[in-house]
């Protein structure tokens, strides 16, 4: 059974930082790109960044190139995205994702508001 779970959510202050976490299960982790989703209230999900199997290529939206990181450890089953300089347009709910899988984490809400 796949399982993604996110954590690092919160309330941060414009300009502010947060790291999320998505730690997967039941898969073969390394095997897979990952991806960071997003959404707002009443928009789509979009996409914020993705990052390959091996970690070496990278894809950002362009709303947070420069701002957001997207990393990853094989060995600890865990994508990370980094966050820095928080806009309050940055509010949504955060989900990881296997890219065009069905497999998505429950979400981890990111508040940014002074």
């Amino acid at each position: 059974q796949v399982q993604l779970v996110e954590s690092g959510g919160g309330l941060v202050q414009p300009g502010g930082s947060l790291r999320l976490s998505c730690v997967a299960s039941g898969i073969v982790f390394r095997l897979n790109a990952m991806g960071w989703y997003r959404q707002a209230p009443g928009k789509q999900r979009d996409l914020v960044a993705t990052i390959s199997s091996g970690g070496k290529s990278t894809n950002y939206a362009d709303s947070v190139k420069g701002r957001f990181t997207i990393s990853r450890d094989n060995a600890k089953n865990t994508v990370y995205l980094q966050m820095l300089n928080l806009k309050p347009e940055d509010t949504a709910v955060y989900y990881c994702r296997i890219p065009y899988s069905d497999y998505w984490g429950q979400g981890t809400q990111v508040t940014v508001s002074s």
